[in-house]
């Protein structure tokens, strides 16, 4: 029935469509972050800022980000899905257009959080969207498909990022991004169905908003396989944050070479998506992550070993990237389903805690575990490893408590 009222409420777009559409509003958080990275050393020497301070333009978008989570789902539960990521788009857009103009650091930090607190809209409520719709396999095979798409973002926007940089310097990244979000706004407006109608939207009570925020983060199912989704992702990311030292300082690349770590990492998280899209229906949600645990281990394995006994180099030194990145995929969009399935009447607000969640944890790692790890590739490696490993901890705990319930 899910399924059939899907198509239904999104007859204008065919489900490849959707995806895509879907896929590009969830891909404005990695375009947010990965545009502008080849333009920190032009950044740090323009605003007369250190490395460590522009660094922080990242931990000043997360944060925000995070905390707004929170709020982008249930405010769509209370006010329709499509009406609050047109308002977020909107703020986006002139929040971009502020950073174009930024003329001190401390302008660039305020700024970056008003992106933070816009920019997650498109993912939430995507993935609120996707459970409005769809149950089960169907619901799996569409993130997948929306996974995808959405990893083409993190490849191609520090690719676009390194040629703006090298072309018209800093600024232009974010006017860029400025026009990018107007276009997509346009494309909502005319596009993007509504997909919870009114009889079904919840209250903004403070009472009912308190009860139901405490419900989803006393779940263990929610806590356990949300928290696998951030240690998992976490064991790619710190290669994302350090970027510009991994790809310019470790591998003597230069500002237009980002595609050495971005290309693999993206591609891999495309290959993992179609086999969970594949093996949707065929396989059990647990079965599906155990394969991608098997994946990122063997990955995180590898990468120990080149790390330490290869220096720095490529291909050697990315390889293992596309491996983790598969793994991570296969087993994104059933964690993801699982994390959500328990609030079949709070989707919005749950996967807001979800992204809070995971997006907190990105902060953390963004300001405090990245710059511990990022002085050579080892460190790396061992970053990688730890991560994939306390993921694949919680993963275990959710399999034992599911089976004690059965």
């Amino acid at each position: 029935a899910a399924t059939r009222r899907g198509h239904r409420m999104t007859r204008r777009l065919s489900d490849r469509g959707f995806a895509l559409l879907l896929a590009a509003l969830s891909a404005l958080g990695p375009f947010s972050i990965d545009t502008y990275l080849p333009s920190f050393p032009e950044m740090a020497a323009r605003l007369g800022a250190t490395q460590l301070e522009v660094q922080q333009t990242l931990s000043a978008y997360l944060i925000p980000f995070a905390a707004m989570a929170l709020w982008h789902g249930a405010l769509s539960d209370a006010l329709g899905r499509r009406r609050v990521i047109l308002w977020a788009l909107g703020l986006f857009a002139i929040a971009s257009l502020g950073c174009a103009f930024a003329t001190r650091i401390e302008h660039l930090w305020l700024l970056r959080a008003a992106q933070g607190i816009s920019a997650g809209a498109g993912i939430v409520i995507g993935r609120a969207i996707v459970r409005d719709l769809y149950d089960g396999a169907a619901a799996q095979r569409l993130m997948s498909h929306v996974a995808i798409t959405f990893a083409l973002a993190p490849a191609i926007a520090p690719v676009i990022g390194g040629w703006l940089q090298s072309w018209f310097g800093w600024r232009s990244v974010f006017v860029f991004l400025t026009l990018l979000t107007g276009a997509l706004w346009l494309i909502s407006w005319r596009w993007l169905p509504e997909t919870l109608p009114p009889e079904k939207r919840t209250s903004l009570r403070p009472g009912y908003l308190a009860r139901t925020y405490a419900k989803v983060m006393r779940t263990p199912a929610f806590l356990l396989t949300t928290g696998a989704l951030a240690f998992n992702f976490s064991g790619f990311f710190i290669y994302v944050l350090s970027a510009p030292t991994f790809i310019m300082t470790h591998l003597g690349r230069s500002e237009r070479e980002f595609l050495w770590l971005f290309g693999p990492g993206m591609a891999g998280l495309m290959l993992g998506s179609w086999f969970s899209a594949r093996l949707a229906g065929k396989y059990t949600p647990l079965q599906c992550i155990a394969r991608g645990y098997v994946l990122m281990g063997i990955a995180a394995a590898l990468n120990l070993a080149i790390s330490h006994l290869l220096p720095p180099g490529i291909p050697w030194s990315v390889a293992p990237i596309f491996l983790y990145t598969a793994g991570m995929a296969l087993a994104m969009a059933p964690l993801t389903l699982i994390a959500l399935d328990p609030f079949a009447h709070e989707r919005g607000l749950a996967a807001s805690c979800q992204t809070f969640l995971q997006s907190g944890f990105n902060g953390i790692a963004a300001g405090l575990i990245a710059p511990l790890l990022w002085g050579s590739t080892p460190e790396l490696a061992w970053g990688m490893a730890g991560f994939a490993a306390c993921g694949a901890i919680a993963t275990l705990l959710h399999a034992r408590r599911a089976q004690q319930r059965d």
